[in-house]
């Protein structure tokens, strides 16, 4: 099934018109006309079954059929990660945590972090592209960057975890991962979390954690991360 996104539709909709890009690309890339049908989902869990009632590179006008909700996940799983220093190893790791599943996304500024700037745009259409290329109705929330210090001040429901690279006794994910309960999971930079901020993130009641025997790039531990999590809870 391939897989359309319009953010601006729920259960009373009756029919919508894709923006000019959007309508171009089914007119003209995918050659659909007037009375193909389509699947578009809203990205918060409903999938619309739609018919073209008007074709045009300007203009897709849809009338919708039908709609079915798509249970949501058991648990929410936050990845926390910090920005890696080549743009296109963070992109790869939004676009595979979304094919697995994760809910939450949040970029952190760590001490060791070489990229401090965020231009969230690119990513968002990652996670778009991602979400409908996997058949799923819910686009993960990719939230604002943030400094560690800052997020560990918020209110977090559910298991929490950090991992890092310090020779310190900690379990494994698995061993510590309680089924069907929320978890947020912080990895850091390629330089890892700073012996401070792992202090600091201890007072806050997070629990430290390996991921393997081992050293993981910052990407490849939140993937192993999100898939551990996942697959713990199918």
């Amino acid at each position: 099934m391939q897989l359309f996104y319009f953010q601006h539709i729920d259960k009373d909709s009756k029919q919508f018109s894709f923006d000019k890009e959007e309508s171009k690309h089914i007119n003209k890339v995918l050659r659909k006309k007037e009375g193909d049908i389509l699947f578009v989902t809203n990205g918060l869990g409903l999938l619309f079954k739609t018919e073209i009632i008007l074709a045009s590179d300007s203009k897709c006008t849809v009338s919708i059929i039908s709609f079915e909700q798509q249970v949501k996940s058991k648990i929410h799983l936050h990845l926390v990660v910090a920005p890696t220093k080549m743009n296109d190893r963070y992109e790869w790791f939004l676009e595979k945590a979304t094919e697995i599943g994760v809910q939450e996304i949040t970029p952190i500024i760590c001490e060791h972090s070489e990229r401090k700037v965020i231009k969230s745009e690119r990513f968002d259409k990652i996670l778009l592209s991602a979400m409908k290329q996997s058949n799923q109705y819910f686009l993960p929330i990719l939230n604002e960057s943030i400094t560690l210090k800052e997020f560990l001040k918020k209110e977090i429901v559910g298991q929490k975890f950090i991992a890092h690279c310090e020779e310190t006794n900690k379990k494994t994910l698995k061993d510590c991962l309680q089924k069907s309960e929320n978890c947020t999971i912080l990895i850091g930079p390629e330089g890892d979390f700073s012996s401070k901020e792992i202090q600091l993130a201890l007072e806050n009641q997070y629990i430290p954690i390996s991921l393997g025997n081992t050293r993981l790039r910052t990407e490849t531990a939140a993937v192993v991360a999100c898939h551990s999590v996942v697959f713990e809870n199918e």
